[in-house]
């Protein structure tokens, strides 16, 4: 065992750009049921200094290698106890470094039905295949002739049985497997054809019904649309090599393989068996690993932009505690309007009619007037959907009419994103049992203001909507991800342990759910917690879930100053020799960076904690409880600019990003549909992933380049430079069949037209 461990450890190491001993420590931490979040954060000397997004990748990584090593002892005991282990076949076995293949090595040994391979050799004409490549001059049909028999009439059955059993040892020999598989990953083209029929039915698909390009650099999304159109059965898809060039290859690879060097009768019979096992056999299994590995490289992308944007959307700059009031815009059903206070607790609703059939401005005026005048209203969040920007209007109108020496609140557009999933859920019902299903869309949309990550833990992560292609991917992959996702962004801000919801504790590292029901249930019934001490007197919190738990839970006034930082128990009395080297009282120190100022941090490294830890601590103790997050700021939309139809070219706006994709950036600049920046429009330089440029929930400045009313499609730009022409994208360069691309339309062989690009994109954010 601690030789494959130490060989998974400089697997993962190498993988995450760390050394095999940091591995080591941090497997051992994972394993004895340390979180991840506490890792990163309070096991820096034993990691190394190993962030979250290393650690979630070793686990990750730690999870398949210790699969494949199960895999390849279950492999080895089952061809042992065979009797047919050799020290060739245990070296291959023992030094597979994929299941792929280890899968190809025993091929040749895995219990199978009765092939027409084993038919053949139970008719016993594998000496006469041995015959054929041993005397390759002589003819195999005059051959054959010896082996007829009454279970063999032919001489034509002859050859076809020996014919059998050579495609079956081609097709499990794990050396030309893994030849012909690399010479695919280099050559292979994705080819997809429209179905007779279905050219109106799959509209969308269009740049898909002609469309060949190279496997190995195909982007994520334009893989997940290919694969989309095939399920729906709008485009037939294959993953082969190029007729012409690369087909003969293949086939040259597995004749290569049996030895093929001449032109007698008996090269010119294995040659076509090298053929025909290509087209029924290799192909085949080619092409089915070059799809498994085309979906995952894709689904792994797209799970990626996913969990990006959400981790973008949670750690999204908080307004804060203030009064604010949450108008869920509609038209026909009316407005509904929520106030929650402070700490996010309900004070008012309320349902106005200002828009058709109704129409009732003067009272929908009235009514909000009169509930930011009661309830001393800071913020005003409007739900991004329908009717968003005339209700914006009407908000503004309202604020100017206000009495004079009213404070006027800020009005903020806010994504409604998931408002409506978490109306109908359980937990909705829970916390608003008497309240309309339409108001508690409200109350989300106005705390989602106050606090993003507060209330967006309350829906599920693929319901917010900030992905490509999420139905489409690994499902229990994609929450994985997103689960993680979410706890690194909880446990990176920390919770008010006195004021936090149980579904936000319950994405505290060493809480699940029912612990944080518990922690609930014990602050409602005995009062709030006077120290995180006390957290231990929970039903079922134990030693251990306190230690994972208790550094990222904040106690402010409470009878342990430290309480409100992040300086977890165990490192308390290294907090107070520091506090005690400054003479003063702790409660003075903290947030004092020129009490500290003078301290260095290698003064206090004992034993027990190192440097990271005492320098964690001292900016503790200089910013207690700090918030990683922005500062609050939002995007001011045109007035006048409230449809798609005010829109005209060369207009400049500022929006802010809703979303992020391979292909480029959607941005709401306040019409009710999104704008595109396409990847080539994000940066007057060429940009290969625009993460690097953008993030959910920034606000930018945009010039408007293309307006389509009909399809509701808004080209952008951020680009300086009042160039529209994309930048070269080397990575979006398709290699493909030049017949194939000779008879594409002109607009899906030119790549590099933005109008192109721009209606390319549209089509893959769904």
């Amino acid at each position: 065992m601690t030789a494959i461990s130490d060989r998974i450890a400089r697997t993962i190491a190498t993988d995450i750009g760390a050394r095999p001993e940091q591995v080591s420590a941090t497997v051992a931490l994972l394993d004895g049921g340390d979180t991840v979040p506490f890792v990163a954060r309070y096991r820096k000397e034993a990691t190394g200094g190993l962030d979250d997004t290393q650690l979630r990748k070793l686990a990750e990584r730690l999870d398949y290698l210790r699969d494949l090593e199960k895999r390849r002892a279950s492999i080895q005991a089952e061809i042992t106890s065979q009797g047919k282990m050799t020290d060739a076949l245990a070296r291959a076995i023992a030094t597979a470094e994929t299941k792929s293949l280890l899968e190809d090595l025993y091929l040749p040994y895995k219990p199978k039905r009765r092939t027409k391979a084993m038919i053949a050799r139970e008719n016993g004409l594998e000496p006469l295949l041995r015959a054929i490549m041993e005397n390759r001059n002589a003819n195999p049909v005059v051959l054959a002739e010896s082996y007829i028999t009454e279970t063999v009439a032919t001489t034509k059955d002859a050859l076809n049985g020996a014919c059998d059993i050579l495609v079956e040892e081609l097709g499990e020999n794990a050396g030309l497997l893994g030849r012909l598989r690399d010479v695919m990953h280099k050559e292979a083209l994705v080819t997809a054809k429209v179905i007779a029929g279905k050219e109106e039915a799959g509209a969308k698909f269009s740049d898909y019904f002609d469309h060949s390009e190279a496997w190995a650099t195909i982007p994520s999304h334009r893989a997940l649309a290919i694969l989309r159109a095939s399920k729906e059965e709008i485009v037939s898809l294959n993953i082969a090599p190029d007729e012409e060039v690369g087909l003969p290859h293949m086939i040259g690879i597995a004749a290569a393989e049996i030895g093929i060097h001449g032109e007698g009768k008996g090269d010119v019979w294995l040659r076509d068996v090298a053929r025909w096992a290509w087209n029924i056999k290799l192909s085949l299994s080619m092409f089915m690993d070059l799809m498994t590995d085309l979906r995952k490289r894709a689904h792994d992308a797209a799970i990626d932009v996913f969990a990006r944007n959400l981790r973008d959307l949670l750690l999204a700059a908080p307004a804060g505690p203030r009064a604010t009031l949450g108008l869920d815009p509609g038209i026909r059903t009316g407005c509904k309007i929520a106030v929650v206070d402070e700490t996010g607790k309900l004070l008012d609703t309320a349902t106005i009619y200002p828009f058709q059939p109704r129409m009732d401005v003067r009272g929908a005026s009235a009514t909000l007037s009169q509930m930011i005048q009661k309830h001393g209203i800071a913020l005003i969040a409007i739900g991004n959907g329908t009717a968003s920007r005339e209700s914006e209007k009407l908000v503004a109108d309202v604020i100017k009419s206000l009495p004079p020496g009213t404070p006027r609140p800020t009005p903020v557009i806010v994504s409604e994103a998931g408002a409506s999933v978490y109306s109908a859920s359980e937990l909705a019902s829970l916390e608003f049992p008497d309240v309309d299903v339409s108001i508690r869309g409200a109350v989300s949309i106005a705390r989602r203001l106050q606090d993003p990550l507060a209330e967006l833990v309350k829906i599920e992560p693929q319901a917010i909507g900030v992905g490509q292609y999420q139905h489409d991917v690994d499902q229990r992959r994609l929450a994985q991800s997103l689960a993680a996702v979410v706890e690194d962004a909880v446990n990176a801000v920390g919770v008010n342990l006195n004021m936090a919801s149980a579904p936000l504790l319950s994405h505290i590292a060493g809480l699940s759910a029912s612990l944080a029901q518990n922690v609930v249930a014990h602050r409602d019934a005995n009062g709030p917690f006077p120290n995180r001490k006390a957290l231990l007197k929970v039903a079922g919190l134990g030693p251990k879930a306190y230690e994972q738990c208790a550094g990222f839970l904040r106690i402010t006034g409470g009878t342990e100053p430290l309480d409100a930082s992040s300086v977890h128990p165990e490192a308390y009395g290294v907090a107070r020799k520091i506090v005690a080297a400054c003479g003063r009282d702790i409660r003075a120190i903290m947030g004092d960076s020129a009490a500290l100022a003078n301290l260095r941090a290698e003064q206090f490294v004992d034993e027990t904690f190192g440097l990271p830890t005492v320098r964690d601590i001292l900016a503790e103790l200089e910013k207690p409880g700090r918030d990683p997050r922005p500062t609050f700021k939002t995007a001011t939309f045109a007035e006048g600019i409230d449809s798609i139809t005010d829109l005209k070219p060369g207009m400049s706006l500022e929006g802010t990003v809703t979303n992020v994709a391979a292909f480029g950036a959607f941005v709401d600049i306040g019409v009710h549909q999104d704008g595109l920046v396409h990847v080539s429009q994000l940066a007057d330089r060429f940009v290969k992933d625009p993460h690097e440029v953008v993030k959910a929930g920034d606000v930018v400045r945009v010039r408007v380049t293309e307006v389509d009313v009909p399809r509701k499609r808004i080209g952008l730009t951020m680009r300086k430079d009042n160039d529209t022409s994309p930048a070269p994208r080397r990575e979006d360069k398709p290699k493909h069949n030049p017949k194939a691309a000779s008879a594409k339309p002109a607009q899906a062989q030119n790549q590099g037209a933005f109008g192109a690009a721009l209606a390319d994109a549209f089509k893959k954010r769904s």
